[in-house]
C-alpha cells in the first residue's frame, strides 16, 4: 500500500521528542483560519474531529487528519511531513521549541494510486 502522508527524518526525530513531552500525538491539517493550512499537533483526543475530517494514515504512530475539503484537493498527491525553523501563530505543540511543521507534497505516480491506502 502507499502511505497518503509520510515525514521525513527531522519531522520523526520532533515527533519522537514530543511523544516524551505530551504522550501520544495526533495530526490535523485545516482547510484555512488561523494558520492556514498548516499542520498542527495536539495531544491525542485534544482536538476533536468529525464528519468534516478525513484519516490520511498514520505517521510515526501518529494519525494524521485533513478537513475534507482540502482533502478534495490534495487527494492526488502524498503529503510529506516536515519542520522548519521559525515561530508559526498556531496552538500547536511544537511552536515553543522555535520550529513549526509544515507539508511538502508530490503527485502520486498512476502506479501509486492504484495501491493507495484507504482513508477513513
Amino acid at each position: 500500500m502507499t502511505a497518503r502522508i509520510i515525514a521525513t527524518d527531522k519531522a520523526l526525530e520532533l515527533i519522537a521528542r514530543l511523544k516524551q513531552l505530551h504522550g501520544n500525538l495526533m495530526f490535523h491539517q485545516s482547510g484555512g483560519c488561523c494558520d492556514g493550512s498548516q499542520p498542527m499537533c495536539f495531544a491525542e483526543g485534544e482536538f476533536k474531529t468529525g464528519n468534516s475530517d478525513v484519516l490520511l494514515g498514520e505517521v510515526a504512530g501518529c494519525k494524521f487528519y485533513m478537513n475534507r475539503d482540502q482533502f478534495a484537493y490534495w487527494q492526488h498527491t502524498q503529503l510529506i511531513l516536515d519542520v522548519t525553523p521559525g515561530r508559526g501563530s498556531s496552538f500547536s505543540l511544537e511552536i515553543p521549541l522555535g520550529v513549526r511543521f509544515l507539508t511538502r507534497s508530490r503527485v502520486f505516480s498512476d502506479e501509486e494510486l492504484a495501491t493507495l491506502q484507504p482513508t477513513g
